[in-house]
This record gives structure tokens, C-alpha cells and sequence, in this order.
């Protein structure tokens, strides 16, 4: 029998799943892996740990599975997007940690290409709004604060990588620098309509172009495993929220999900055009198969099931995450408690990046209970103001939103959610939507299925949420909710 081995290489753990043919999971592995955070708003992951983990778990999952190496048909990755890694070219150490997606150090800087006026021309030409989140910004802070970093990348040195293009040159004991579109579309320096490297916007940044890798489509044979995965094919790579849309089967034009995980993010499907937002949305590549390339409008929020964890190790007002819904839900609502859990600022379409979280509307009666329920819709309220900015931008109302992810376990999470957004909410029967992406990616590219309607069959739904609030208080929630939003802007520079 012959698998695909999918590889999630996520923001807080390794995990690693073999699948067979029908979808069917035949071995799985995860291990977490340090955060580390050497100031606060900086947030930093081990290169080397990243790949032991990654590299662990891919072996235990292949043991469950009793698979050889040689069974496998083909590898699809999927990966935290827009953490950023440099590493010397001939000894394939990393200079400096990874810089994660969700830090801020680099805000500043973003300010400074605000003020100078070059944010109109980065947003024609990627589609992304300028912010400490993408990867560019990160790739400076490391050429201008690392010792020597500069000068060697001038001498065509050092790499440049995504998560996604680490593991590849790992993988491959370093014969191949390659990263895919949806990865390229979230750097800051890549074009979207001609799907290149853009010059300009790497010379206003003083970023080297040898420093960059090759970009490669989404579901393409583009390179062979080393080691003792020697010769199997790296056939589907994708960033995680592209890989999920494509997990979720949201193959068609005004299909939209949302991944609640540490962040929560929603994609929709804008089909073979780039939609300019005028919300503040990002406009991103969502893959390129037998290459045509299609697109999504995409927001994110970038704490949600991360106030979960929050909730837990730092208030430890629950002992476990499972436990929030059952607290929560012991209250009929929130006493009028908003909780804004802008821990990292504000996401879209808002990208306030000196916001920080806020609990508003405390009384003497208020409960454990309520601040759960708050934090619950804290995620849900974020998640809406995503989806009217979408339906505004697309112009086409929005019928039903497909969840994932860890926190769309919880019921009334999503209770709330089809309650605020006044649409079903539908979760499917198979939760690992981001590696069956990757898993589907890279099967099609070597015919392991033969097409996208042979996978659309797999796809069914576990259960669908239907609004149950009606429009006066829905409103009125929301009215609140922008109440409380409002106290927590700009909190850094009041």
C-alpha cells in the first residue's frame, strides 16, 4: 500500500500524519517545541529544534503506520507562514533563531515605511498591508542587527527561507532552495500578478535577491528527500491557511473558512483574480495547481485559541483548555463583559499594531464564568468583523463559513459564532483540513488521486451550527463589542 506523508510544521508543535487513499489516517505523531521570548512583543523559535521535531515525528508516525520509506508516494508540507529564517548556504546553520510571525519587534520600522509613504505601492504589488507580521521586515531586522549578517548575504552567503523552504533544504541535504507561491505571498516581497521576486520592493527594503528562494507551484514534483527518505518526491507544499481552504474543499469562487488555532484566520475564495480589498484585507495567492494560480482575501486574527492559553498558564482560571466550554457555558451570557484579546495588536481589517488586550464592562458581580464566555466571543467578535469586511469586498454575501482547527471543537464557540454572524456554521467530520491540503496537493501532483472530484468526495460535515440570535441582538452585541474594541486601540501610544 502506498501513503502520503504529510508534515504540519505549526507555530507551537510538529506534527507529522500518514494517509492512505481514502483520506484515512494510518499513522500520526506531535510533539510541542520551545517558544522563546527574549523581550516582551518578541517572539522566537530554535531552527534546529524546528527540524528535529519535524524530521521525530515524520519517523514515529511512519513506524505507527508500519511504512517503509519506500511505501511512501509522495511528502506535501504545510507550515506557519511568514516566520523568517536566515542560515549560512554551505554549513546549513542558522545565524539567529527563527523570528515568528506573531512578533513585533519590527513595528517601528513599519511605521517608517507608513510615514514615508510606501505602503500604497507594497499593497499593489502583494496584495498585503505593510506590518511587523510578514516576513520582510524580519529578514531586515536580522541583516541589520546580526553581526556580519549583511555583508555575507551580499556575498551570496546566506538563505533566506519560510518554514516551508527550511524543512525542504533540510530534507534534501541542501540541493534544493525553493519555496511555493502561497509562501512567496506572504513576504512582502513578492508581486502577485507577475509571480516573481519583485526588485523594487527589495531594493526600497535592502534585502539581497540571492538571499531568496525559487518559487515553485503549490501541487508540483519539485524535489526528491535525502536520507532515509531518500527518493520520495516533495510534491505539495502550501502555507497552513491556504492548505485548509484547500482541505476544507473551498475550491470554488465565494467559499470561505476560518482555522481557529493560536490565531484565527478566514479565507476566501476570490478564484482566478486578485481581489484589491478596500477593507484592509490581504489579498494572497491561495495555490497554484497544473499551473493556474487562484487567489483569496484573507483576514486574520492574531490571538484566539491562544486566550484559551492564556486563560490557563497565566490567569490558571481553568486547569485544562477543554474545560472553558463547560464554564462558559454555565452562564447565559457574559453580564455585559467584553474581553479584546489584542495581546499582539490588532489583525485585520483593523492592524492596529500598538492595540493590547482589554477586559471592559467588570462589575462586583462579575464571575470566572463571564470572563470565559468573554473570551470565547473575543474570538468570535474578531472572526465577524473579518467576514463583514469580506462580503463587502467581494460584494457577494458570504452562505456558509467551513471551521477547523483546535477551538472549532468547542460547541459553543461555534454557537456563538453562527449566532454573531447570522450564517451556518459548519464543522467537517474529518478535523485535519491543513494536512489533508498538503496530503491532497501533493497526491494529485503525482497521480495518487486522479483528480480534485475524486478528494471533493471525502469531504462531509461532522455538524452544522445554525444562528439561533435574532438581528436586534446581534446588533447590539456587535455595538458593544465596538464599544470595547475602541478602548483597546493604540493602548501603546496613548
Amino acid at each position: 500500500m502506498k501513503y502520503i506523508l504529510a508534515l504540519d510544521q505549526g507555530t507551537t508543535s510538529s506534527r507529522a500524519i500518514v494517509l492512505g487513499e481514502d483520506g484515512g489516517v494510518h499513522g500520526h505523531a506531535q510533539t510541542p517545541f520551545r517558544q522563546i521570548f527574549p523581550r516582551p512583543g518578541w517572539v522566537e523559535h530554535d531552527p534546529m529544534e524546528i527540524w528535529s521535531s519535524q524530521f521525530g515525528v515524520a519517523m514515529e508516525a511512519l513506524a505507527q503506520a508500519n511504512a517503509r520509506p519506500d511505501s511512501v508516494a509522495a511528502i506535501g508540507i504545510t507550515n506557519q507562514r511568514e516566520t523568517a529564517i536566515l542560515w549560512n548556504k554551505k554549513s546549513g546553520e542558522p545565524i539567529h533563531n527563527a523570528i515568528v510571525w506573531q512578533d513585533r519587534r519590527t513595528s517601528g520600522f513599519c511605521d517608517q515605511l507608513r510615514e514615508q509613504g510606501h505602503e500604497p505601492l507594497i499593497q499593489r504589488r502583494t496584495g498585503l498591508v505593510v506590518d511587523a507580521y510578514f516576513s520582510a521586515s524580519k529578514i531586515r531586522w536580522m541583516l541589520d542587527n546580526v553581526p556580519g549578517a549583511r555583508e555575507r548575504a551580499e556575498r551570496g552567503e546566506l538563505a533566506f527561507g519560510t518554514v516551508d523552504t527550511w524543512l525542504i533544504w533540510k530534507l534534501t541535504e541542501g540541493k534544493r532552495h525553493i519555496t511555493d507561491v502561497t509562501n512567496a505571498s506572504r513576504t512582502m516581497l513578492f508581486d502577485l500578478r507577475t509571480q516573481q521576486w519583485d526588485d523594487e520592493l527589495l531594493q526600497l527594503l535592502k534585502i539581497p535577491r540571492s538571499l531568496l528562494p525559487e518559487v515553485v507551484g503549490s501541487s508540483e514534483v519539485c524535489g526528491e528527500s535525502s536520507g532515509v527518505l531518500k527518493g520520495v518526491p516533495i510534491a505539495g507544499i502550501a502555507g497552513d491557511q491556504q492548505a485548509a481552504l484547500f482541505g476544507q474543499m473551498c475550491t470554488q469562487a465565494g467559499m470561505v473558512k476560518c482555522t481557529y488555532g493560536t490565531g484565527a484566520f478566514m479565507l476566501l475564495n476570490t478564484g482566478d483574480q486578485p481581489v484589491a480589498s478596500k477593507t484592509r484585507l490581504l489579498t494572497t495567492v491561495a495555490w497554484r495547481v497544473n499551473g493556474k494560480t487562484e487567489y483569496a482575501l484573507e483576514g486574520s486574527v492574531f490571538i484566539a485559541g491562544a486566550v484559551v492559553q492564556w486563560l490557563r498558564d497565566e490567569l490558571q482560571m481553568i486547569r485544562s483548555a477543554s474545560e472553558i466550554e463547560e464554564l462558559a457555558a454555565s452562564v447565559p451570557d457574559t453580564a455585559g463583559v467584553y474581553l479584546v484579546p489584542a495581546f499582539s495588536g490588532l489583525g485585520a481589517p483593523h492592524w492596529d499594531q500598538y492595540a493590547r488586550g482589554a477586559i471592559v464592562g467588570v462589575t462586583r458581580g462579575t464571575k470566572r464564568a463571564h470572563i470565559a464566555r468573554a473570551a470565547l466571543e473575543g474570538i468570535a467578535f474578531q472572526v465577524s468583523d473579518i467576514l463583514c469586511a469580506m462580503e463587502s469586498d467581494s460584494g457577494v454575501p458570504v452562505k456558509e463559513l467551513r471551521v477547523d482547527g483546535g477551538a472549532a471543537r468547542n460547541d459553543l464557540l461555534m454557537q456563538i459564532q453562527a449566532d454573531l454572524l447570522g450564517v451556518p456554521v459548519t464543522r467537517p467530520a474529518n478535523p485535519e483540513t491543513t494536512v489533508l491540503g498538503a496530503t491532497y496537493l501533493a497526491g494529485l501532483a503525482v497521480g495518487y488521486w486522479p483528480d480534485r472530484e475524486t478528494i471533493q468526495s471525502q469531504w462531509t460535515a461532522d455538524r452544522q451550527f445554525a444562528p439561533m440570535l435574532g438581528k436586534g441582538a446581534r446588533d447590539a452585541r456587535l455595538a458593544g463589542w465596538a464599544r470595547a474594541l475602541h478602548r483597546s486601540r493604540k493602548w501603546e501610544t496613548a
